[in-house]
């Protein structure tokens, strides 16, 4: 997911502040997810379980994550498709319930470890992470695919221009 990430900073990195604030922010989360799951980089395996609170952290992260793309980036991205034609924007719609569903699995997580009021749920925590890594994995391909149709768009548009 970390190469991913790089992958999409050299791609659409400096061209919108919105995504790159976007993309920090995925980078943030991947860094905390990889810390709390004892992974290399950023973490170092594990001799023992995270704290509750360090998990509890990484849940509001994970939602101002994803309540980010649902609530600010987005409908921008959609805007953008639907200025840039119809494929663009059937696209887009094609692409956000599929994110949505990956929606779902974060709120699952968050859900698990900000309720629980025993730290034996822990115990459950590698299996859950795993589980929340795919439906991140495929959320992050998903939303790369929409700033791709949006950057191919709006490359073809500024191309177009140049050439009139």
């Amino acid at each position: 997911m970390l190469r991913q990430l790089e992958k999409a900073e050299k791609k659409w990195g400096g061209a919108n502040t919105l995504i790159d604030q976007w993309l920090n922010n995925r980078r943030k989360l991947l860094v905390n997810y990889c810390q709390i799951a004892g992974l290399p980089p950023y973490g170092s395996p594990r001799k023992s379980l995270p704290s509750f609170d360090h998990v509890k952290s990484f849940c509001e992260q994970l939602l101002d994550y994803v309540s980010e793309g649902h609530f600010e980036v987005y409908d921008k991205v959609v805007s953008a498709c639907e200025k840039n034609g119809n494929s663009g924007r059937s696209l887009a719609k094609e692409l956000l319930p599929k994110i949505s569903q990956t929606t779902d699995a974060a709120l699952d997580f968050s859900d698990k470890y900000t309720e629980a009021r025993d730290e034996q749920v822990l115990y459950q925590l590698d299996k859950d992470l795993s589980h929340l890594a795919d439906a991140m994995e495929t959320r992050f391909e998903l939303e790369d695919e929409l700033l791709e149709v949006l950057h191919s768009k709006h490359s073809e548009k500024r191309s177009q221009q140049v050439g009139s």
